[in-house]
Order: structure tokens, then C-alpha cells, then sequence
């Protein structure tokens, strides 16, 4: 009997150990599967997708040239890389099939953290704080609170962070039919100047940009939509990448260097280095 007990045991030991070891091999599997850095590697660069009308981030200057702040800095963090940089603009409300379909590596221009993109890409850490803010050029259009939304008319770009932030505030209902979608800022900036809408709903990086290039300046409203955080966005399961430009986000800021990227393009260095929230 006491024979029969030890064999048992022997067999358990065995078939245990078995299953620890299928288990760990999957992990291993799992992680060696993901050759989304070698596949950059191999091809000798990042291919950023973006939207070149968001100003300052990423956006044609007169002589058609792509220039901003994620150009600079995606450019820095390349070179820290060691494989070349191509921007592809892509039209922004098509950027996660773009994503999924390889067209491009990744989406880096001023792109909004939410529980969306989340779930649904590999998100790298964030690097710049911003607010969704309201803008207005007319001096009776007062927003001190959300619900005063509902007296004007609102532009904003499609898919936009500042879209899906006035989505899930309060008092969205009040105001939802006064929105316009407008397929680029620029769009919703001149119908505001035509007077077609009232006040946009904007990322503050941008707004403030676009308002150190205009003779009637825009105002600030008092009311503000809160804090927008920037990610890069990569396809869910290329976490090897994500960690290696997180490797080299860091590198810049280590250095320098994408300090002197934020005082050239903000006047002051407003780059982080902060793990999403859980």
C-alpha cells in the first residue's frame, strides 16, 4: 500500500511540474511572440502617424514642411532609437484602423489618454500635460460653468479628446445639440470667426497656439473641462516597442533635450514621465 502512495505521489510531482513549466514556457512564448521592436529594427524605422493640422504638435508650416513639438520630440527619441523617423499624415477620425492595419507604427501627435484607447491600444507613458479649455471671440459669451454651454453654439474637431470629455461631463445633455463636428480645428477656428458658432471646446496647447497667430485674439472662458494627459499610441500588443520609446522619452528628458523641445515650442518645459493610471 505504502509502495502504491509513494508511486502516486511520484506521478502528482511529476504531472505538477509538467503544468508549471507548460505554464511558464507559454509566458515565455508570449513575450518572445512580441517582435514588435525587432519589426522596427528590421524595417530601420518608426513609421508616426498624425494629424498635420494640430498645431503646435505636429502641422505644415508655410513652406509645407512638418514641424511641432511630437516632430522634435519623436524625431530626438529616433535618434536615441537608432532608426529614422517617417511621419504619415492620416486622417484622424480613420487613425486605429491605420494603427491595425500597419500603415503606421504608432499615433504620436497630441494624443489624449482615455479609458478607450486604454483598453483598446498599448499606450506609452504619458509626456505632456494639457486642459480641454473653451474659447471664445466674442466678448458676451461667458462660460463659467458647464451648463452655461447651453446658451451657445460649440465647435469641435471630430473624435476629438475635448469631444469625448464634454461626452461625459454632467450636463452634456444641456448642451449636446448645440455642437458642431468639425473635421479639423482650423475648420471649427474660421466658422467661429464667420460667426457660424459661438465658442470651440480645444485642447489648450492648441488654442493657445493658434491664438499667438491671430490679430482679433481669442479669450480664455473661466470654465474649464480639466486635465488632458498625451500618450503614444501603439497596436495592443506591441508592448516590447511602447517600452523602448518609453526607454528613449526618458533618454531626452534625461538629457535635456526635450526640455529645449517644450521651451522652443511652449516657452516653458511642460514634458512628464508619468505610468498611466491603474
Amino acid at each position: 500500500m505504502k509502495k502504491k502512495l509513494l508511486l502516486l505521489a511520484a506521478v502528482l510531482v511529476l504531472v505538477v511540474g509538467s503544468l508549471a513549466l507548460t505554464g511558464c514556457g507559454g509566458s515565455d512564448k508570449e513575450t518572445a511572440d512580441d517582435s514588435s521592436w525587432e519589426y522596427v529594427q528590421e524595417k530601420g524605422e518608426l513609421i508616426v502617424g498624425l494629424d498635420d493640422t494640430f498645431a503646435p504638435m505636429g502641422f505644415r508650416d508655410e513652406s509645407n514642411n512638418l514641424v511641432g513639438f511630437d516632430i522634435d520630440l519623436a524625431t530626438a527619441v529616433c535618434k536615441e532609437l537608432g532608426v529614422k523617423v517617417k511621419f504619415q499624415p492620416i486622417n484622424w477620425d480613420s487613425k486605429d484602423m491605420e494603427l491595425t492595419s500597419k500603415n503606421i507604427d504608432c499615433i504620436w501627435n497630441g494624443m489624449s489618454i482615455t479609458p478607450e484607447r486604454i483598453e483598446g491600444m498599448s499606450l506609452s507613458n504619458k509626456y505632456l500635460n494639457n486642459k480641454i479649455i473653451v474659447m471664445t471671440l466674442e466678448k458676451d459669451v461667458k462660460v463659467a460653468a458647464a451648463e452655461d454651454m447651453a446658451k451657445y453654439k460649440i465647435g469641435t474637431q471630430v473624435d476629438s479628446a475635448a469631444l469625448e470629455t464634454m461626452k461625459k461631463n454632467e450636463a452634456y445633455d444641456s448642451f449636446k445639440d448645440n455642437i458642431t463636428e468639425y473635421k479639423t480645428y482650423d475648420e471649427a477656428l474660421m466658422d467661429m470667426q464667420a460667426g457660424r458658432v459661438d465658442c470651440i471646446v480645444v485642447d489648450q496647447v492648441l488654442g493657445e497656439y493658434k491664438n499667438s497667430k491671430l490679430d482679433k485674439k481669442m479669450t480664455v472662458c473661466d470654465f474649464n473641462f480639466g486635465d488632458d494627459f498625451y500618450a503614444i499610441g501603439f497596436r495592443k500588443d506591441d508592448k516590447a516597442l511602447t517600452a523602448k520609446v518609453n526607454e528613449a522619452i526618458k533618454a531626452t528628458i534625461d538629457s535635456g533635450e526635450a526640455e529645449k523641445i517644450s521651451d522652443k515650442w511652449f516657452g516653458k518645459n511642460i514634458v512628464i514621465f508619468e505610468e498611466l493610471d491603474k
